[in-house]
């Protein structure tokens, strides 16, 4: 009985990796559809090692595709790394090595309970941007910065994004204002927006960690499927409903970091994503999988004593923001060229 239960969880796992992340199948992928006979034959050896508790929490994290992650999935360390094994059959067949991977808040990552312990739960970790992944991030004022093609794929065709280019720094916020959070017993506060308008309250961020999302079958957070507005627009309604698992907002040792859980690209603004010296606007985006350091303390440091920029289209300039676009881009390669004429975004206000 024992043996034909866990025969059946290893068979279920091996059917349920029919297809990658965000939605892409493993035929457009480097590997082929069955994976290479050595990744095959590691990556059994780490299921047959796994007892019956985990090959079930393991089981839930990969039929859900991330909805409902799970616990630790704990293995011993033999051979090459369980946590890329696992990473490579369920999520990305082109993973090269672990320092491409991310650990999630919250998981014990290959340090593991034991000293020789790792967590191989490939839901508990994310793909890396870094400056091997694209795209690249888009500075309107670099000197460097080569002006690409108007992206038509993602051209904002909802409304003329041309109105929000005399927008005056009241229309754009009266909650973009720095605060002490220190006092308030939270490091952050989230607000939500559908264009111009800020629906709902602030969301006060007390935990470690935070998910923002339309639809999450397990856990708890920001759920803006809740938020409701009267004569919403064609467009906002449409990217509602592709934020799907959202993104999970994390403090970290070394800054504020997002992860994106969702099947569409994210699109992020923040001062420390560009280098001190240049002050232009940055947006980055962030594809399904991935995580990003979104906030960099140390950067931080350094840009609260230069001079506050003249001149910033997009309304009061706050040192301690992150802007958050859900599927739609905004800058000099969209038609969008401010984040107020995106259907669905947050902004992130951090404490000093």
């Amino acid at each position: 009985m024992f043996k034909s239960r866990r025969t059946g969880l290893v068979r279920r796992l091996w059917q349920s990796r029919a297809g990658g992340d965000g939605g892409v199948s493993c035929c457009g992928l480097s590997e082929p559809p069955g994976g290479s006979p050595e990744l095959l034959s590691a990556a059994s050896g780490v299921l047959k090692r796994l007892k019956e508790q985990a090959l079930c929490t393991l089981l839930e994290a990969v039929e859900s595709r991330g909805a409902a992650p799970g616990a630790c999935v704990l293995v011993s360390r033999a051979g090459p790394p369980p946590h890329l094994l696992l990473c490579r059959l369920f999520r990305w067949p082109e993973l090269q090595h672990p320092g491409q991977l991310k650990v999630l808040s919250g998981c014990q990552g290959p340090g593991g309970a034991e000293n020789n312990g790792v967590c191989c739960n490939p839901y508990h970790y994310s793909r890396l941007c870094g400056p091997e992944s694209p795209p690249p991030p888009y500075s309107r004022l670099s000197p460097k910065f080569k002006q690409k093609p108007l992206d038509l794929s993602d051209s904002y065709t909802e409304m003329d994004a041309s109105s929000s280019l005399c927008i005056t720094a009241g229309d754009v916020s009266d909650t973009s204002l720095s605060f002490d959070s220190s006092k308030q017993g939270h490091w952050c506060s989230v607000a939500y927006w559908e264009h111009r308008t800020r629906v709902g309250r602030l969301y006060a961020v007390c935990q470690p960690s935070v998910s923002i999302f339309y639809d999450l079958p397990q856990g708890s957070g920001f759920c803006l499927g809740q938020l409701n507005l009267e004569n919403r627009s064609e467009a906002a309604s449409r990217t509602r409903g592709k934020i799907g698992l959202g993104i999970v907002l994390s403090k970290e040792p070394d800054g504020v970091w997002t992860y994106n859980r969702s099947d569409h690209p994210i699109f992020v603004n923040s001062p420390t994503l560009d280098s001190p010296s240049c002050r232009s606007l940055v947006v980055r985006k962030v594809m399904p999988g991935y995580s990003l350091k979104v906030f960099d303390y140390k950067k931080s440091c350094i840009l609260q004593h230069l001079p506050t920029p003249s001149e910033y289209a997009e309304g009061p300039y706050d040192p301690n923001s992150i802007r958050i676009s859900f599927a739609k881009g905004w800058g000099p390669c969209y038609s969008r060229q401010m984040i107020t004429s995106c259907p669905c975004w947050l902004e992130v206000l951090l404490g000093r």
